[in-house]
């Protein structure tokens, strides 16, 4: 199958859900097999943001998934779209290893500007 890659992002927050949306394509097609630290690299080099760049090479920039990656773009990028960003976070959130009592705060926490309500919500604390 052939995915066109995305086009240069160069921070215009309007930009972003598109961006995130064509890696999103990009990666599950093209480079599913690769490591996070790959994929998070290929992604880097479609930002045309310095501040960025600079944090990843002073070591700032670690994250154990793309996903999770995805969401601090669009959190340094969406302006804005907070909302989307929270919904992003609930649908990524997963207890682990964590206390409940944690994993519920963080829960909590995360749904205050998500507007999700009652059936989505339990859906997703699931």
């Amino acid at each position: 199958m052939d995915v066109t890659k995305p086009q240069l992002f160069d921070g215009t927050s309007s930009k972003i859900s598109g961006f995130i949306t064509g890696c999103k394509l990009y990666l599950r097609n093209k480079m599913a097999r690769a490591t996070v630290e790959e994929q998070i690299q290929w992604i880097l080099t479609y930002i045309w943001k310095k501040n960025v760049l600079e944090e990843l090479e002073a070591g700032k920039v670690e994250y154990e998934s793309v996903g999770e990656f995805l969401v601090e773009i669009k959190k340094k990028f969406g302006e804005g779209d907070e909302k989307s960003v929270k919904i992003a976070e609930l649908k990524r959130i997963e207890q682990g290893s964590r206390m409940i009592e944690d994993f519920v705060q963080d829960f909590k926490r995360i749904v205050r500007g998500s507007s999700y309500e009652e059936y989505p919500l339990i859906e997703e604390f699931k």
